[in-house]
């Protein structure tokens, strides 16, 4: 039932932004986050790295529906919402924390060489557009889910994991990467025709990609 729910919510806030239909918005945008929550915890519980994933919902369900009422006004508040739950996100992933290896190195070094080149670029304009004072929160945004995309990539060589979940987790953090990067681009470097379809329709599927590998893992 829930699979099938927050699907169905997913597609409805796509339809409410191509629409600019704001009441199914303010509906379906954080009823995707409620039901992947209550999926969680019928599933999985709330116990060890499981908590910080259900602590992670609930922070990416607060920016949500702070970016919802002012992309503008709240934006700086909903980044702050989202860096913590990718806080979140990162400590569960890392419970208990793997052990080096040249997969883990070999990521890092991929993961950290684009993100940087993604931050560069998205960084830059800012000071010419007055935005001087989101650089650093940008930047220190922009390493915190970098990290938290090579946690979850890292499941895929972890013997702890199953292959199944790690691959779910692994294309949830992904999508979860593009999502932010269509929202900042869009935002700061440049329009992109209907980016904000395009940033939630990633972030959604992130998530709930995310989450299923989760609960593939965790889930009784």
């Amino acid at each position: 039932m829930f699979p099938i729910l927050v699907l169905i919510f997913a597609a409805l806030e796509s339809l409410a932004l191509w629409k600019k239909w704001t009441r199914l918005e303010y509906l379906a945008k954080p009823a995707v986050m409620v039901v992947l929550f209550l999926w969680l915890l019928t599933s999985a519980g709330l116990d060890g790295a499981a908590l910080w994933f259900g602590l992670g919902i609930l922070l990416s369900l607060t920016g949500d529906v702070l970016l919802m009422i002012s992309l503008d006004r709240l934006f700086l508040a909903g980044l702050v919402a989202f860096l913590l739950a990718h806080l979140a996100y990162l400590i569960g992933f890392n419970i208990p924390i793997p052990e080096v290896s040249a997969w883990g190195f070999f990521l890092a070094i991929i993961v950290g060489l684009g993100g940087a080149q993604v931050i560069r670029r998205i960084v830059a304009p800012l000071a010419e557009k007055g935005q001087a004072r989101m650089q650093t929160p940008i930047i220190v945004y922009g390493t915190v889910i970098s990290l938290m995309l090579l946690s979850a990539m890292m499941k895929l060589t972890d013997i702890n994991w199953n292959v199944s979940a790690a691959i779910l987790v692994s294309v949830g953090a992904f999508l979860f990467y593009i999502s932010d990067i269509i929202l900042a681009w869009n935002k700061f470097v440049s329009p992109i025709q209907h980016g904000r379809i395009y940033n939630i329709g990633a972030y959604h599927l992130g998530q709930i990609t995310l989450i299923a590998g989760v609960i593939a893992q965790f889930g009784s």
